[in-house]
């Protein structure tokens, strides 16, 4: 059997043991953001998933493993990121369902016939260049922070490649949700649907999950709060459920 790995990188295993990720040791993975986006994510039977800046390929594999119908394919600027998730695809037998483009979504026009998706999923670089220490390891500074693409480049692109109702998500820091919903409108992804993450109940605000429709209406829906923990190193029985891939 072809070996699945090599010394650089683990394999790591979601939903029990069900689903399979190969990451690189001391480069870009994936947190508990790709899980709460992917959960959050609302797919239909035997629709099309874009998602954009897929890194090692965890939401579109989820995706594909909790919806059977769909098919799924990620876009990704880093080659080693790119070739990684392909071949995670193929460890969980998806390979037929999930493809891996590697591409910059600024280029989104090139890579794709505008409107040929359903759905869009994205969890962008969260960090401005001036915010912070800039990571010394390519691919976390890359995922991390706006060097190759912004929040807007990212928007731009699901606007283009999904067909008018066409629904996107991101996942994005709570303290810039402002910025989130303005972005979603000056793209004409017109926010519907919205979730707060917290750490601890009685906590700040740590992410926002939002839904935006291209061409949709004015109202917004507010969904109840998501609490990770009940107390330190417990989860809540909600988000236990979202690791067991429930």
């Amino acid at each position: 059997m072809e070996k699945k790995t090599s010394s650089d990188e683990t394999l790591d295993t979601l939903f029990d043991g069900k689903l399979s990720v190969i990451q690189s040791k001391t480069g870009y993975r994936f947190s508990l953001d790709a899980l709460l986006l992917a959960h959050f994510t609302s797919v239909r039977r035997k629709e099309r998933v874009v998602d954009l800046g897929t890194g090692n390929g965890v939401v579109a594999l989820i995706l594909a493993a909790l919806e059977p119908s769909v098919e799924v394919v990620g876009v990704e600027i880093q080659p080693e990121m790119a070739e990684r998730a392909a071949r995670s695809a193929a460890l969980n037998d998806l390979t037929g369902r999930v493809a891996i483009v590697q591409g910059d979504v600024r280029a989104a026009r090139r890579l794709f016939p505008a409107g040929s998706f359903d759905v869009a999923v994205s969890n962008p670089p969260y960090r401005r260049l001036a915010s912070g220490r800039i990571n010394p390891n390519g691919e976390k500074r890359v995922a991390r922070h706006e060097i190759k693409a912004k929040l807007r480049d990212f928007l731009r692109a699901g606007a283009y490649l999904l067909r008018r109702g066409g629904r996107i998500s991101v996942v994005y820091p709570a303290a810039r949700m402002a910025d989130l919903i303005h972005a979603l409108r000056e793209e004409r992804l017109e926010p519907k649907r919205m979730r707060v993450v917290y750490s601890f109940e009685r906590s700040e605000a740590t992410l926002v999950l939002a839904e935006g429709v291209k061409g949709g209406g004015g109202e917004l829906k507010i969904m109840p709060p998501l609490i990770v923990y009940a107390q330190v190193r417990k989860y809540t029985p909600e988000m236990s459920a979202i690791l067991a891939g429930r």
